[in-house]
């Protein structure tokens, strides 16, 4: 694995966009979140998701030049159409939408239609939270999911964010699949010919394994809690489907260069005219402080807070380098 430098990633980055036909600022903002997403050690959808989103543009799944645009708003809710654009270009101007109607009017939302992959959704989680919102965002996604009791992939794994914002900037940010783990992260896991750490889906047998591969190969991963994340993966498909009245999971493309018109909704709620900051903070800094009284199962293993990682990571990777696939990083080097 190579090391290079936050800096020298974000440049690479925004060439690549502006070689595909990115305008200028749709490229700077698409290369930093990848960037970013890289930076923070969610390495499946970051770098490594390019060579993916390259293909969309290139087969025109992804309309480079396209922007999101509204279609209906009533109160505090927006409905809006992507318009097939850049799907994390499309999803940040989704969330900062959210937070200019959550500033207005205490809580907004958006359900934005016809989009595309967001690439790390907890990135908007981060991005609402750093505004000072309490936020929800979520994805529905291809069919890749076997509902509970059948082998069928049926469901997407339809990625959920929950933000908690806190004043020092370490914020709650709640990032995850309805599959125990992510198409993206057993890839990873797949190349690295590393075991997962728990099972994370059934072989062709029907076992539960461990073994990323052997899920990827009969496509059933294991919905997080069993029926209950299948139960949830389907909710949150409806919800979102209906509110923007986009596509539905089952109208989705199965081949994954061809999965374009998601459909994802945005929530933010602002607490500024409900308490006083100090008295958040407070409450906050009790719930983590009593989690971290907790003793671990593994002494090397600390409790954590979802996204307490990311920012240990971030803080490695920016000082010691970004890691990058080598492969990867001389052919968006290449012209």
């Amino acid at each position: 694995m190579l090391r290079v430098p936050f800096a020298d990633l974000y440049a690479a980055l925004e060439q690549a966009m502006l070689r595909l036909g990115l305008p200028s600022e749709a490229a700077q903002l698409s290369a930093r979140l990848f960037a970013e997403t890289t930076r923070d050690g969610i390495y499946s959808h970051g770098l490594n998701r390019f060579p993916r989103f390259e293909a969309m543009v290139l087969n025109g799944s992804i309309d480079v030049q396209a922007r999101p645009t509204r279609t209906a708003a009533f109160g505090s809710i927006e409905r809006w159409n992507g318009n097939r654009g850049v799907g994390n270009v499309n999803a940040h101007l989704a969330m900062q939408r959210t937070i200019e109607l959550s500033r207005a009017n205490g809580i907004g939302a958006v359900a934005l239609a016809n989009s595309n992959h967001w690439m790390r959704g907890g990135a908007f989680g981060w991005q609402a939270a750093d505004a000072g919102m309490f936020a929800m965002c979520w994805s529905n996604t291809l069919a890749n999911l076997p509902a509970w009791g059948t082998a069928v992939p049926t469901l997407g794994n339809n990625p959920f964010v929950i933000a908690v914002p806190r004043a020092n900037g370490e914020h709650v940010v709640l990032d995850m699949a309805m599959s125990q783990f992510s198409y993206g992260a057993l890839a990873s896991y797949a190349k690295r010919n590393q075991p997962l750490p728990v099972p994370g889906g059934f072989d062709s047998e029907g076992h539960l394994t461990q073994d990323a591969a052997a899920i990827e190969a009969c496509q059933r991963a294991l919905p997080i809690g069993y029926w209950k994340g299948s139960g949830l993966s389907l909710v949150l498909d409806m919800i979102g489907a209906m509110l923007s009245g986009g596509l539905a999971t089952h109208q989705l493309a199965l081949e994954p260069t061809l999965e374009t018109g998601q459909s994802q909704i945005f929530l933010a709620i602002d607490p500024a005219n409900l308490a006083a900051s100090n008295e958040l903070n407070h409450i906050a800094d009790g719930i983590l402080e009593h989690l971290h009284q907790a003793t671990p199962l593994d002494s090397n293993e600390p409790i954590r807070y979802p996204g307490e990682q990311t920012l240990h990571l971030r803080e490695e990777n920016l000082r010691l380098g970004i890691p990058v696939d080598p492969d990867i990083w001389r052919q968006i080097n290449t012209p």
